[in-house]
């Protein structure tokens, strides 16, 4: 029998099948909390082994409130401690067990692999090249070819920023509407300019002497990216005369 990840036990299937729920539903049910999380999403992290949801014999999904249960939990450390996959799986195993396990923070990473490090202060959370590729769900030629246009970049050792998933999926899904990567450009450099607007008002505050005023520069520096986003979307939806939900 499961254990809940609270410690709780996992109803049995007999009882539980009632209660199964299709895919669509749990997105709906994490999006109160990850407003980001897809559909992508939750597949990618079905095939890399942190959940291992039903089929029905039509060949759908059937998530139970365990599954739901973990998943939730995968974000929560994904976003919150910025651990790779491998880490949250034997941390979530582990606690399965019953057993008493300290959460590690990754500190930096090595030839691709994450590194664990025990400290207080998360770092900027980075994923591999192979990761990104199935998380957006696309192949090696795609990615080629929006590096190529500088719509996904990858970090010095290779890796890459968490939110360039975001840019993938997103880009893909243009891709869909027949939006292809060398219109998308035009709006990588519009962002470039927004963003090099606001590191021209916080860069002062990056270079004071003062860590406390160092540390209000992030906090300022997010709070302006939030409403440059804001403003983006709001002139778009004027130009074009649509409001969007």
């Amino acid at each position: 029998m499961h254990r809940s990840l609270s410690g709780g036990a996992v109803p049995g299937t007999a009882a539980a099948d009632s209660g199964l729920m299709s895919i669509g539903t749990v997105l709906n049910v994490l999006r109160d909390e990850f407003p980001e999380v897809t559909i992508s999403k939750i597949r990618f992290l079905e095939s890399e082994g942190l959940i291992e949801p039903q089929r029905a014999p039509s060949g759908y999904r059937k998530f139970s409130a365990h599954d739901v249960e973990r998943l939730g939990h995968v974000l929560r450390m994904q976003r919150d401690h910025y651990l790779p996959l491998k880490v949250i799986r034997e941390h979530l195993d582990a606690m399965e067990r019953g057993e008493a396990v300290q959460l590690p923070a990754v500190g930096r990473q090595r030839d691709g692999e994450a590194v664990v490090e025990a400290s207080d202060t998360p770092t900027a959370a980075r994923i591999g090249r192979a990761e990104l590729l199935a998380a957006a769900e696309v192949g090696e030629q795609e990615l080629q070819e929006w590096e190529s246009y500088g719509l996904i970049t990858p970090l010095a050792d290779g890796a890459y920023d968490a939110e360039a998933v975001t840019v993938a999926a997103l880009v893909a899904e243009l891709g869909r509407f027949g939006i292809e990567p060398r219109h998308i450009r035009l709006m990588k450099a519009a962002a470039d300019r927004e963003a090099g607007l606001v590191d021209q008002v916080v860069a002062p505050l990056k270079r004071h002497r003062n860590p406390q005023t160092r540390a209000h520069a992030e906090a300022r520096t997010k709070e302006l990216a939030g409403l440059t986003v804001k403003l983006h979307a709001a002139l778009v939806q004027t130009a074009l005369g649509v409001r969007l939900p």
